[in-house]
């Protein structure tokens, strides 16, 4: 069965379930139905043996004969007896009707207290005539199959129970022998119209088939609402992941889906926000490869070249010329490739960090400090911190190793465009709902027109410093301020006295 539901739907899973339940509940019913009748038949034949000992009992004391006689007196002196039951039958040990309570319901006189002479003779007079009325022919065969399939039946001498169903009717009978002197000398028959169990029984059907109605109606609704609203909702999407899995031009509708205003909802937005991050993702490794390949081709070409003329000039200047190219384009290889690999280390560093409120006052004061450490001694360097919050937390949310990985990109640009004994400033502070991070320097400032492009991968413009940058720094950071919702833009302070460096974040 388990490999049989991997293969169904969500929705073929539920009615298969719900199946093999209603069949356990259904099964459960007809076994309590069967139960219940039998049950219900016992609590009136055991009524049936009380009387039918009782009597014994009676016709014993009174040591009343097992005759027609005796038995009709009997009969009137205890009718009280069977006021409980709707026959009581005494048949000979031929199975012949010798007394029966029947006859006693004909006359209204049947229960009256007197005995005298003159009842009975009314009575014999008419007997043979009522008994002619009432032994009907249907009767005569139902006590005929009765008396038939106990003589035979493995249980004669204890008393033995039969019933006789149709469809407005349900006839109940006990019958059990009667012994004088280990001698069978008749029979006692206990007849009942037992039509309160026939109607139990139905009502406990009928009941058991209007639960089964209304459980198939909540069923069938229930599967329309989970189908409609749910599981074809999923199936939009599994086919949704297809298509970008298959590069299919195939049109989906998600963007319905993106509308709901449920978990189906959050999570379509989620999966299509997912997506596209991939497929960024995807072309900005696949454009960074292209890119990565394009910046190595040069440099393997002037080593090829380098290395082909090495071999055939005898001129020492010439082969130290030569060597002195091929050590350059080798180390601007090792850089392209060392910068990528720490590039493609960040990402996946990123991917696994988490965002939170920082406070970037003593950030940027630890990076500021370093670099003075560095660089005052080193060339003369100074850089200086502006932030005027008087003590207040300048807060974003971010994190804090790649705020210093941004600043010091920035300080290291700026520092290699200045000269000696120069100035560096960072300004901090808060400007309305933004917080605001700037980097000047006294550079010669930016010779691009569109100072954007100096964000591009591998861009650098610095003929007399070729080799030693791989044009990744920048790229790096406006990746980085991108990932915390900013923005950085480029300017110069003035026409050759210094470029500025602006980043917007969002305040937390």
């Amino acid at each position: 069965m388990g490999s049989l539901l991997k293969n169904f739907s969500i929705l073929k899973k539920f009615l298969f379930i719900n199946l093999i339940i209603f069949i356990v509940i259904g099964i459960l019913t007809v076994l309590y139905l069967n139960f219940s009748k039998p049950n219900l038949i016992y609590k009136k034949t055991s009524n049936h043996i009380a009387v039918i000992n009782n009597t014994i009992d009676h016709i014993r004391r009174l040591k009343i004969n097992f005759n027609e006689d005796d038995l009709r007196k009997f009969l009137f002196s205890t009718g009280f007896l069977f006021q409980s039951l709707d026959r009581v039958i005494f048949l000979d040990s031929e199975f012949n009707i010798i007394a029966d309570t029947d006859t006693l319901d004909l006359d209204p006189r049947s229960f009256s207290q007197r005995t005298d002479q003159i009842q009975f003779e009314n009575l014999d007079n008419n007997i043979d005539e009522q008994i002619k009325n009432i032994n009907k022919k249907d009767d005569e065969k139902n006590i005929s199959n009765i008396t038939k399939e106990y003589s035979i039946s493995t249980e004669y001498g204890k008393p033995f129970t039969f019933t006789d169903e149709t469809y407005n009717k349900f006839i109940l009978s006990t019958l059990k022998n009667f012994m004088i002197n280990d001698e069978n000398v008749g029979y006692i028959l206990v007849v009942e119209r037992a039509n309160d169990i026939k109607t139990a029984i139905d009502e406990r059907k009928n009941f058991v088939i209007r639960t089964a109605l209304v459980v198939t109606l909540v069923i069938f609704v229930f599967s329309f609402v989970l189908n409609r609203y749910f599981l074809k909702p999923i199936r939009n999407l599994v086919d949704y992941t297809k298509i970008i899995k298959d590069k299919s031009e195939r049109k989906t509708n998600i963007q319905s889906l993106k509308k709901r205003d449920d978990e189906l909802g959050v999570l379509s937005n989620s999966l299509d926000d997912m997506t596209h991050e991939l497929q960024k993702r995807a072309d900005n490794a696949e454009n960074f490869s292209t890119d990565l390949v394009h910046e190595i081709r040069n440099p393997l070409a002037s080593l090829k070249s380098a290395s082909e003329i090495i071999s055939e000039t005898e001129d020492k200047n010439q082969r130290n010329k030569l060597v002195k190219i091929l050590s350059h384009d080798v180390e601007r290889i090792e850089r392209l490739i060392t910068d990528y690999s720490q590039m493609l280390k960040d990402e996946v560093a990123i991917t696994k960090e988490q965002m939170k409120k920082i406070d970037l006052t003593p950030i940027v004061t630890s990076v500021v400090d370093d670099f003075n450490g560095i660089y005052m001694s080193k060339r003369g360097i100074k850089i200086s911190l502006n932030s005027n919050q008087d003590g207040n937390k300048i807060e974003i949310m971010g994190i804090e190793n790649r705020i210093e990985q941004i600043l010091a990109n920035l300080l290291e640009n700026s520092i290699s465009f200045s000269g000696d004994n120069k100035m560096v400033t960072v300004k901090l502070y808060k400007k309305n709902k933004f917080v605001m991070l700037n980097v000047l320097d006294e550079g010669s400032g930016f010779k691009e027109n569109d100072t954007k492009k100096i964000f591009k991968r591998f861009y650098s413009n610095r003929p007399g410093k070729f080799g030693e940058h791989s044009g990744l720094g920048l790229n790096i950071v406006k990746n980085l301020i991108d990932l915390h919702g900013g923005t950085i833009s480029a300017s110069n302070i003035s026409k050759g006295k210094g470029a500025k460096i602006e980043i917007i974040f969002p305040s937390a």
